[in-house]
């Protein structure tokens, strides 16, 4: 698997934990807390994996943008969360920079 393989992938699993979060209620339900600490594990491990190849400074910037508006993303379609056009926007200004990083990085 490539450097950018492992960090889409550690990214996706940071929305996983990161969406978890209010499931947990505080950490105090089993099920929930359990799922968000698999994925929180497989996110990080990915992400050490993915900085083996790609600058730190690059791969944070990216792995936190991907769960950001990942996160966002569910907040919106599944927590009901407001999508008015600022958050839109600051949202589609978000992806850009993280597809802009990945141009400008070897």
């Amino acid at each position: 698997m490539t450097a950018w393989a492992y960090l889409i992938l550690a990214g996706l699993l940071e929305i996983g934990f990161a969406s978890m979060l209010k499931l947990t209620d505080n950490f105090t339900k089993l099920v929930p807390t359990l799922i968000f600490a698999v994925f929180a594990i497989g996110s990080f491990y990915s992400l050490t994996k993915a900085v083996d190849g790609i600058p730190i400074g690059t791969a944070y910037a990216v792995w936190t943008g991907i769960g950001a508006v990942g996160t966002i993303v569910i907040g919106i379609l599944v927590y009901k969360e407001p999508a008015s056009m600022m958050r839109l926007f600051f949202l589609f200004t978000l992806v850009a920079s993280i597809v802009g990083l990945k141009f400008v990085s070897n």
